[in-house]
């Protein structure tokens, strides 16, 4: 039985070692951003279908054509499969991540369910890894034990939770008990808490926005996101996701 690969996005796809075999699954998603709410799947596709709307380019019937299909692949793993996740240590990798254990520790089919993570310097990019560099990482793969399943699983209930409060108290607790290959994980949920707005409705993410576009003076995108990259790596944001955020400041005339 071929191994399973769960990939973090379609740039690490487009790179794949050909000498690493297996099933591709592909985590399109960015739940990093935007509502996720659902009581169950159905639910939360939906909302999830209508908040990449706001991306602009994107629809609700590509969301279901090209991102739901590959959460039903993870939901459909037959019984006995070495499963290969690989995502990065930044925030919006790790979220995907905590989704995609979600799903897999809801299977039960006695499956061995590994963690693939980047080198050392490259912890928030395997796209500025070589072909040679993916294969020790893959050779290296950690398997994940059914404690750590269990804590990892918790994560993303928490998450969707945390989303809406910040509060992200409980999720510190159970990182805490995490060690090894994913003692990364506390500073990943540091950041996420920092987004909490501050008294004028900032969070960190947004206040650094605007430190750099007053330090540079400009409102240029492209100028302000190559910034933001250089110093919030943990986010690794999109551009879509950065200028959404950008477009609000923009738009409340801050920065003129």
């Amino acid at each position: 039985m071929k191994p399973i690969h769960i990939l973090n996005g379609d740039s690490l796809k487009s790179c794949w070692p050909n000498s690493i075999v297996g099933e591709l699954i592909v985590a399109r998603e960015c739940l990093v951003d935007g509502n996720v709410k659902g009581e169950n799947l159905e639910e939360l596709f939906a909302n999830r279908a209508k908040f990449i709307c706001s991306y602009g380019g994107f629809t609700q019937a590509s969301y279901y054509q090209n991102t739901v299909p590959e959460f039903e692949k993870i939901l459909q793993i037959e019984k006995g499969c070495k499963v290969y996740c690989w995502f990065e240590h930044d925030l919006f990798c790790q979220v995907n991540f905590w989704f995609v254990i979600s799903l897999l520790a809801t299977q039960n089919n006695d499956n061995e369910i590994y963690f693939v993570g980047p080198s050392k310097g490259n912890e928030y990019s395997f796209a500025h890894m070589s072909q040679e560099e993916l294969i020790v990482a893959f050779n290296n793969a950690q398997l994940i034990s059914d404690q750590e399943l269990s804590y990892l699983s918790s994560f993303w209930p928490l998450y969707q939770e945390a989303n809406l409060t910040n509060n992200c108290t409980e999720m510190h607790k159970i990182a805490n008990k995490l060690s090894g290959q994913f003692s990364f994980i506390s500073d990943v949920i540091s950041a996420q808490q920092e987004r909490s707005p501050d008294d004028k409705g900032y969070g960190r993410p947004e206040r650094r926005l605007l430190e750099i576009m007053k330090e540079h003076d400009t409102t240029d995108f492209g100028k302000v996101f190559r910034q933001f990259c250089q110093t919030e790596g943990i986010y690794s944001f999109g551009d879509l996701q950065v200028k959404l955020m950008f477009d609000r400041l923009l738009a409340q005339k801050i920065i003129k």
